[in-house]
C-alpha cells in the first residue's frame, strides 16, 4: 500500500481570545516549529492593539510569518493569502522545521488546504446595483436576501461584512449557484502537506465573552483609539476598506466621526467580536478532521502538546485508497 510521505504541517485554530496565540509561542519552544499567521487582520501595519497583534518582543522570539505584510490602504484577500501561506510554509520545510498556522480566519485555512474554486469576475454594473440596493434597505436586509439563496455563506457572513455579502450575492447573480457550492469545489489539487489540525473550542462561552470584554478594555487602555485616529488622520483611508473593516475598527471608526458615543461604541464593538466568535465556532464545529480542545480546561498546553509529539513522531502512514 502507498505511503503518504508529504511533509508535515500544524493547523491551530480557534475563535478570537481563545489564546491561540500563546499556546503556539509555546509549542514552538518545545518542538521544531516555525509560526505562519492565519488572520486577516494582522497582515496590517500599524493596526497592532486593536488586532491584538503579538507585541514586538513576543515576534522578535517568535517569529510570525505573514504579519505585518499590508498597509491598511491595500486589500489582501484569500487568493493572496494562498500564495503567501504555500511560499512560507515551503521556506520552514526547507530549514527542516514544521510550519504551525496559527489564526481564527477561517476562509483563509480553508482556501489554503482546498484551494479556490474558479468563480467568475467580479461585475461593475451587478456590484453598483447591489450597493444602491444596500443604500436603500441597509446590508442586513441584504443579508437576510442571502440567507434564502445560500445559507450556509450567510451564516458564515456578518450582516456587516459589506464586502464578503457583495460578493456572495454578486456570484449568486452571475452563476445562479450558491457560493458556498462552489466554495466546496476547491481548486482539484491535492493538498501538498500532511496536516494536524488543532481546534481551540470554548465549552463555556461566557468565559470567552468575559474574555473578548476584558480583552477590550485592555485594548482601550493601551490607546486602542488614538492607534484609529491615526490611521484616520492619514486621510488616504475610509470604512469600505478590508482593513477598516475587521472587527473593533468598524466601530472605533464610526465613533470618530461621532456617529456613536463612547459607552455605545465600547458595546458595539465587544457584541461584533462576540459574534465573531460565534461564526468562528460555528464554522470550526463543521470540520470533522480536527481535534478539539477546550481553552479553559487545566492542563491544555500538556494535551496539546502530546498531540503534536505523536505527530511530528508518526512515520509516513498508509494511503487508503
Amino acid at each position: 500500500m502507498p505511503i503518504d510521505s508529504r511533509p508535515l504541517a500544524i493547523f491551530l485554530m480557534g475563535p478570537t481570545a481563545s489564546g491561540k496565540t500563546a499556546l503556539a509561542c509555546e509549542l514552538s519552544e518545545r518542538f521544531a516549529l516555525d509560526l505562519v499567521s492565519v488572520d486577516s487582520a494582522l497582515v496590517y501595519r500599524g493596526m497592532d492593539i486593536g488586532t491584538a497583534k503579538p507585541d514586538a518582543l513576543t515576534l522578535a522570539r517568535y517569529p510570525h510569518a505573514l504579519v505585518d505584510i499590508r498597509d491598511p490602504s491595500q486589500p489582501y484577500s484569500a487568493a493572496d493569502f494562498r500564495v503567501d501561506a504555500l511560499s512560507a510554509m515551503q521556506q520552514i520545510g526547507a530549514r527542516g522545521r514544521v510550519p504551525l498556522l496559527v489564526g481564527g480566519t477561517g476562509l483563509y485555512f480553508r482556501a489554503l488546504q482546498q484551494g479556490l474554486s474558479d468563480l467568475p469576475e467580479a461585475d461593475p454594473a451587478i456590484r453598483s446595483r447591489l450597493a444602491s440596493e444596500a443604500a436603500q434597505i441597509g446590508w442586513p436586509a441584504m443579508h437576510a436576501r442571502l440567507a434564502q439563496r445560500d445559507p450556509l455563506a450567510a451564516s458564515r457572513i456578518g450582516p456587516h461584512d459589506t464586502q464578503r455579502l457583495q460578493r456572495a450575492l454578486e456570484v449568486f447573480e452571475l452563476t445562479g449557484r450558491p457560493l458556498s457550492e462552489q466554495q466546496r469545489g476547491g481548486s482539484g489539487t491535492p493538498f501538498p502537506w500532511r496536516v494536524l489540525k488543532l481546534a481551540l473550542l470554548p465549552l463555556d462561552r461566557s468565559a470567552l465573552h468575559e474574555r473578548i470584554a476584558r480583552r477590550f478594555d485592555t485594548m482601550l487602555a493601551d490607546g486602542f483609539l488614538d492607534e484609529v485616529r491615526g490611521l484616520h488622520a492619514r486621510g488616504d483611508l475610509h470604512a469600505e476598506l478590508p482593513a477598516l473593516r475587521a472587527v473593533g475598527y468598524r466601530q472605533a471608526w464610526e465613533h470618530l466621526e461621532g456617529l456613536t458615543g463612547a459607552g455605545e461604541f465600547r458595546d458595539r464593538a465587544i457584541f461584533a467580536t462576540r459574534q465573531l466568535a460565534k461564526r468562528q465556532i460555528t464554522w470550526l464545529r463543521s470540520d470533522f478532521s480536527a481535534r478539539m480542545f477546550d481553552p479553559d480546561r487545566p492542563g491544555l498546553p500538556a494535551s496539546v502538546a502530546d498531540a503534536v509529539h505523536r505527530f511530528l513522531g508518526a512515520p509516513g502512514i498508509p494511503i487508503d485508497r
